[in-house]
């Protein structure tokens, strides 16, 4: 059974907080655009479909089709704020890239208002960083990218917004980003030469 009111309930929600924790973190009108992608029929009739309210239909959508999701391909190759955007395949290896830092920022502000609406009786920071330290072992990002979001997420749970001031995130990404590269590659076991 879809439900399209209340998915759509759900999304202006999950945006609006979004944008207010993008406005503590200096990004407020770049958040304004977060996950616009989410009212297009690709995404929004499968979502509906797949709606529960206490967690993505993504999840819903994978149980259901053998993991695959149409929903995530779609939404992660067209919002610059997932990781996924910021990896290619090549000769069977996974190329990442680091994210810059205004869609880095946008993640963590995404995690945090997600963690929020899916949960709010149980939400803080804690919870959060929780969940990308056990999740993220499996996420295909640059050394740099895990190291910012997860500092972003360890100070949100010590200090709250107040520990993600732009100018403090701003100095981290720049530290974080001189230390690694930019493009790391993970290659395959018995994927072919990177060379071209």
């Amino acid at each position: 059974m879809s439900h399209p009111f209340k998915h759509f309930h759900t999304v202006n929600k999950h945006r609006f907080i979004v944008f207010r924790n993008g406005c503590h973190c200096g990004i407020g009108f770049h958040c304004l655009f977060h996950d616009l992608t989410k009212y297009g029929h690709k995404e929004f009739s499968l979502s509906a479909k797949y709606f529960t309210g206490t967690h993505s239909p993504v999840l819903e959508e994978r149980r259901a089709h053998d993991l695959f999701s149409e929903i995530c391909q779609h939404h992660t190759r067209h919002n610059k704020h997932h990781w996924e955007y910021w990896t290619d395949y090549f000769k069977g290896n996974i190329i990442k890239k680091t994210m810059p830092w205004i869609y880095a920022t946008e993640y963590v502000c995404d995690m945090l208002s997600a963690s929020y609406v899916y949960d709010p009786k149980n939400f803080n920071g804690e919870v959060t960083l929780k969940y990308f330290e056990d999740h993220s072992k499996c996420y295909h990002m640059t050394q740099a990218t895990w190291e910012y979001i997860h500092w972003c997420l360890s100070r949100f749970a010590e200090m709250g917004f107040k520990g993600l001031k732009k100018k403090d995130t701003k100095a981290k990404y720049k530290e974080l980003t001189a230390r690694y590269p930019c493009i790391e590659a993970l290659h395959i076991p018995g994927a072919g030469e990177l060379s071209i």
